[in-house]
Order: C-alpha cells, then structure tokens, then sequence
C-alpha cells in the first residue's frame, strides 16, 4: 500500500475516535472552580505557586506512593509522567493526570517490573496481627477494654506551608484503641489454620475462631453490626496549603463518550477520578464500640484495618449496600479468605512488584467480587486482577469469586454501570471536582436516553476498516506482481 493510500486514512481515523482525547476545555475548568468544597485548592494551583521553590517539588515528588488507600500506585512510567508535568508546568495535564485507560496503566506495571525489584526486597507484606503470634495458641478476652495506643497521625511538613497526611476524624478517631485491636483480632482469626485453630477470641461467655464467628456473637452479645460497602473518590495526595485540603484526583479514562452539541464536533472521552471501595465494619453495643475496614491497599496489604483519619471533603463518600445479621457474617467469612488467600499469594509470588498491586488487583476487585456474590451484579470499575495468580492459592471460592468479576485490563469498556457505580455519591449535580459535574451528567443523560456510545467498538470499527484496506492492497500488489511476471 502506498504512503499516499495510509494518509488517507488518517482524517478517517481521526473521524472515528482513534486519535489522543482532548482534555475538558480549561474554561470549563475554571468556571467550575465554584463546585469546590470551602477551604480547599486544586494540586495545580499549588503547585503553580511552588514549583520554582529550590527543592519543593523532589519533597513532594518523595510523599507520592506513601500511605495504604491512594487508590493507585504510580509505576516507574507514571511517576516520570507526573514529574514532567510539574517540571513542565502543564497545569492542565497535572488537572486530569494521567487521563489514561486502565490496560495503559497496568501495561507499565510490566514494563516497571525490573526496576523496582531490588528496592522492594525485604518488603514487610505480613498480615498485621498485632501480638497474636501466628504459631502460638492464645485467647483474647473481648471483656476487657483495649491497651493499646489512642490515635497518632502520620503528618509531615514539606514546608511552604505544605503538610502531607490527615488528621483525626472527630468521630471514629476515640474508638481507635478498640478499632485497632478489633482489627489484629480479625486478621489473626483469618489466618488461624482451618484443621486446629489455634486462636480464640471471646466476648460475653461466646468464643470464636473465626472472623464471621465473632460478628455473630458481637451480634449476639447485644451489639450492633453494620458491614458497608463504602466508595469514595481517592485522595491521591493527603497534601494541606496554608490549611486547605488539596484536592488531588488520579484520573482515568472510561472511554465512554461524552455527547456533544452538534454532530460535527469531536467527542471526548470522560474522564473520572479513582475511586476507593472498601468494606466498613460499624459496630456499636454495651462493651465494643469500634470502626474497621478493609481494603487492598497500595501498600501491598489486604487485610482489615483501622479507619479513623479525617477525609477531605471532596473525596465525598456513599454507601452503596449495608450488610446486617446473616448477610453481615457471610461478607465477613468471605473477606476473612481473602485475608489467608492475599498472603498466600504473596509467599508464593514476592516477586511481583508494588506487593501485587495491579497485578493481583485494586481495592475495586475485591470488594466488587463480593458485590457480585452478594446481590447478583458488579457496580465498581476498574479491576485489574490476574486471575491465573490465584490458582496459586488453595481456597477454589476465592478463585472462582476473582475470576467472575469483569476485567478492565482487556477487552471492551467498562459499563456504564460499573463506573457510575464507582461514584461516592448519586447526586451528579453535587460532584465538587472542577470539570467533572458537566461531563458526567451529559454522559449519565445519553445512558438514561439510550444514546451513550463508547469509543472502544468505533476502534474495533477503524482497525477492521484499515484491515480491510491493507488486505486489499496486499492483494492488488500481489496480483499486479503476478500480472509483470507473466508479461516478463
């Protein structure tokens, strides 16, 4: 085919979505910079104030990839990324970073596999069981009040009147020496070895040695159990400005296509920022009065944990299923395998990069997994999870819960269900990430009206097209060689 043929082609594919997605024009932006929460700025702001600092940027640079439920890891490729818009001060790449689909992201976790080896050795990926020794057998007595420690938050000065962390949620952070032991408790009653249990805990004259037994006498000793499946928009960043919360979204890319108000405009891609799905144990009654979670995090970890940092305003925040009494135990009996499978998968695997992240999933899989055994559909985007690495652990219902759930490293694009269903709130008009609120009500619009339309089959449609033309102009090449020789 000649070179004249392809450029042919090009206006075509342009036509037809294939070329790079323009970002959300920056007046929209701008004029949406009223949605934000009080006492709040956007990362891009501050860093067009700081970034010519000697030295500010490499100490925010350094905080990036710290902390347990960012909602994504930035992998050698990402983390250049996002240096080079900061360096290069594109304000309107850091308001939409990185704008890519999942299979890009995840593609650079494979490509990054080498280069983070050698400084992951000696990772410390061990389920927290706190002083429940893993080989020893022990009883914990739930009747007694908690010795340990009462809240103390990780914040740090990057100075410039920069903090990194959050503080204390006024609410949860005074149960957070019952909320911590009730945590180690839970791990450990996961990871007790299902032929001789070897740890108990105990409440109210009632024993168990397992997580979904302890709710079920928490339940019974006259506690109240609520298990939540929570989403939130991920804070990326956890950074403070001269005392505003920095709203930092990690944005990813839906290829769904935001309708436009005349046929021979170009359509976008809408973008949304990652969100962060976990379950919430909300347990209140006459001795325990704690808040746990759990989650896969970015730190490698899937295990119950405590949930007491303040967040900030704009991450928002739903519940989209409360769990109580017999639903309550069975999300728990199944989150506790997924404790003893994530660190079986971890022995067998310490080679995987980032403690699996990526690779065996994101805090959306898990959680969506169970969605799907608990009410019939999957409402959380994107998941990532390799499923052919949980053949490597021994539970078959965990293998057969990871392996039902769509996947976003391959194949088409989310539906649109998944990713409203990732949303922390179902008032679209209330979203307060500039930019956003437009996009997503358009698109929500087009998918009540039946109109949504996605980018990945008109791709589907340009690859076929130039398949079609480059079959054909191999053919008449090779009939016309054919023809020569003959005539020869």
């Amino acid at each position: 085919m000649s070179r004249r043929s392809l450029l042919r082609l090009l206006p075509i594919a342009a036509l037809l979505g294939c070329s790079v997605t323009p970002k959300p024009p920056l007046e929209q932006i701008a004029a949406d910079q009223r949605v934000m929460p009080p006492n709040t700025i956007g990362f891009s702001q501050m860093m067009r104030e700081l970034s010519a600092q000697p030295g500010f940027t490499e100490k925010l640079l350094a905080q990036i990839n710290h902390g347990e439920k960012a909602g994504a890891y930035l992998t050698p490729k990402l983390f250049d990324e996002f240096r080079k818009l900061i360096l290069g001060s594109d304000w309107s790449g850091l308001d939409r970073f990185p704008g890519w689909n999942i299979r890009r992201i995840t593609r650079t976790v494979d490509l990054g596999t080498h280069l983070v080896k050698g400084s992951q050795a000696g990772q410390d990926l061990a389920v927290n069981v706190g002083p429940y020794a893993l080989d020893a057998a022990r009883t914990e007595d739930l009747d007694t009040p908690s010795s340990l420690d009462g809240f103390k938050g990780d914040q740090s000065s990057l100075g410039a009147d920069v903090t990194h962390g959050d503080g204390p949620d006024p609410r949860l952070a005074p149960m957070h020496a019952e909320s911590a032991r009730l945590a180690q408790v839970l791990n450990r009653l996961s990871m007790n070895n299902t032929p001789k249990p070897v740890f108990t805990a105990k409440i109210g004259g009632q024993n168990a040695t397992s997580p979904e037994q302890l709710i079920a006498a928490l339940t019974a000793t006259g506690h109240s159990v609520t298990v939540a499946d929570a989403r939130y928009f991920a804070n990326f960043g956890h950074f403070h400005y001269k005392g505003r919360d920095v709203e930092m979204p990690f944005w990813l890319d839906t290829q769904l296509l935001i309708p436009t108000d005349h046929w021979w405009q170009r359509s976008r891609h809408l973008l949304v920022p990652v969100a962060h799905a976990e379950y919430e144990w909300i347990i209140s009654g006459p001795r325990i009065n704690a808040d746990v979670t759990f989650y896969f995090g970015i730190d490698g970890r899937a295990e119950f944990r405590t949930n007491d940092e303040q967040n900030q305003p704009w991450v928002m925040g739903r519940h989209a299923h409360e769990y109580r009494g017999d639903q309550a135990v069975e999300v728990t009996r199944l989150t506790g395998k997924y404790v003893r499978a994530y660190a079986a998968l971890h022995a067998a695997h310490p080679e995987l990069p980032f403690g699996g992240y990526y690779t065996l999933g994101v805090c959306q899989d898990v959680i969506g997994s169970i969605e799907l055994r608990m009410t019939g559909s999957t409402t959380l985007f994107p998941n990532t999870a390799k499923t052919e690495y949980f053949r490597d652990q021994p539970d078959a219902e965990i293998t057969a819960l990871m392996e039902a759930v769509p996947k976003d490293t391959a194949g088409p694009a989310p539906t649109p269900e998944r990713v409203f269903g990732s949303l922390p709130t179902e008032d679209y008009a209330a979203l307060t990430v500039p930019g956003l609120r437009e996009d997503v009500l358009r698109v929500h619009e087009a998918w009540e009206q039946g109109t949504l339309r996605s980018a990945w089959p008109m791709r589907r449609r340009v690859l076929s097209l130039v398949g079609l033309v480059l079959a054909t102009g191999v053919v008449a090449w090779v009939a016309r060689r054919r023809r020569n020789d003959k005539v020869a």
